[in-house]
């Protein structure tokens, strides 16, 4: 069994096609999504769609079911899709997008889509001592202590934090952050990869990042937590060469 976590898609419904068919995935694979499934590339309502597909696929053939987190931008597209208010900063980080790839859809795929967004997607996952989150938590006690459940799909720090470590500091000294202690690994998304350099996942202490820059450059991006062997699509540019992604 391997446990396979995947960044954040942003729209790019052939990225996901191409990541999954690279992967190669196995009945008892256990697929961690990290969020931000929408805003960005034009097929926001194909990529929810898929995983709506996928999900119920795998319950029927009993295979392991997958696991989705929210992401800041599903959470701005459940709004959207509830209200239809179309706030003018989501629609500049990739909204616009997603406002087109919706239109002309009927009320039942739209209510379909409402459900998995609002029911189906988790503010984070804990699973073999390892810790799975869209940005990461800030509370010292952990996630479930958050007084703001919004953080671990909104929150930063604890990435940043995890960049300024020495590398080579010992987990068990005193300087070690106690934050971090409290999983073996931790994996996220939401900071691109790409703002260092890097189009391929990054560690940093005991946090992977696994957002890869898809929504821009880069592409979309899983890590097998236990090998930490890497798959990747194409640079989703080149999916989409028409398209300008996420500014």
């Amino acid at each position: 069994m391997r446990t396979i976590a995947i960044g954040d898609i942003h729209g790019g419904y052939k990225a996901l096609l191409q990541l999954l068919q690279r992967i190669d995935v196995r009945s008892d694979d256990m697929l961690i999504f990290l969020g931000d499934y929408v805003d960005g590339w034009s097929q926001s309502y194909e990529v929810i769609e898929h995983l709506i597909h996928l999900s119920n696929s795998r319950l029927s053939q009993n295979a392991t079911a997958p696991v989705f987190l929210r992401g800041n931008h599903d959470e701005l597209v459940l709004n959207y899709l509830e209200t239809g208010k179309q706030e003018s900063m989501w629609l500049h980080h990739g909204g616009e997008q997603t406002v087109v790839s919706y239109k002309g859809k009927s009320k039942k795929d739209v209510d379909r889509h409402i459900y998995f967004l609002k029911q189906e997607l988790h503010n984070f996952y804990e699973y073999k001592d390892n810790g799975f989150f869209h940005a990461g938590f800030h509370n010292l006690n952990g996630p479930h202590y958050e007084y703001y459940k919004n953080l671990p799909y909104w929150d930063r720090s604890l990435w940043e934090m995890a960049l300024c470590i020495d590398p080579n500091l010992d987990p068990e000294h005193p300087r070690f952050p106690n934050r971090l202690k409290l999983y073996r690994e931790i994996f996220i998304g939401h900071t691109p990869t790409t703002r260092l350099d890097s189009t391929r996942p990054l560690q940093a202490a005991n946090v992977w990042n696994v957002d890869t820059g898809a929504a821009f450059t880069g592409p979309l991006s899983a890590l097998c937590v236990e090998t930490k062997e890497i798959w990747q699509s194409d640079p989703l540019p080149e999916l989409y060469p028409d398209e300008q992604g996420r500014n």
